[in-house]
């Protein structure tokens, strides 16, 4: 398996990158599971549908960025895998979230709809070859690898787990007494 240290990406993706966590794919894609499924179980549906900010996204809103994008990343690994020749195209992330309503949508659907896509993301990259991590193809202009993608696809729900923990239900600071 490839490690997370050896990897190229373009310089957009270095943040996600950098958050995938394990340097090997299997344990990045695992410990995120983990941490995926605390983070969603910690959240109400009534909270779901909460945003931060005006104009921001809500819970729900995110979650379904974060699905749509799974997908776009691991339709690319794909791709890249089958050694297609033909390069895949970028997206705009807000013109997707603008033509995916989520209101629609349970709460607990949305959750199983992730966990159920996270699970076949890591069963691909589990049945995948070296040769074939190795692969590479050109997503939005640039060349990425198929494991530099499964590190994106972790890297990228950490992100976003961040935000949700930071910007949605931050922790308060206990004020300490002065003695």
């Amino acid at each position: 398996m490839i490690s997370r240290k050896e990897l190229s990406v373009p310089e957009f993706f270095n943040n996600y990158l950098g958050k995938a966590g394990d340097d090997h794919l299997l344990k990045a894609l695992a410990g995120n599971t983990k941490r995926l499924k605390k983070c969603l179980k910690s959240i109400s549906a009534k909270k779901s549908g909460h945003a931060y900010a005006e104009g921001k996204w809500t819970i729900k809103e995110l979650i379904q960025h974060m699905i749509d994008t799974e997908r776009v990343f691991i339709f690319r690994a794909l791709w890249f895998s089958r050694k297609d020749p033909n390069p895949q195209f970028g997206f705009d992330e807000n013109h997707w979230a603008q033509n995916a309503p989520v209101t629609h949508k349970s709460w607990e659907d949305l959750c199983a709809e992730f966990l159920a896509l996270r699970k076949a993301t890591e069963l691909f990259f589990q049945g995948l070859t070296n040769e074939q991590l190795q692969s590479v193809g050109i997503a939005s202009n640039n060349p990425i690898s198929v494991a530099a993608l499964g590190f994106i696809a972790a890297g990228h729900c950490n992100h976003h787990i961040d935000i949700i923990e930071e910007r949605y239900f931050p922790k308060k600071k206990s004020k300490k007494t002065k003695k």
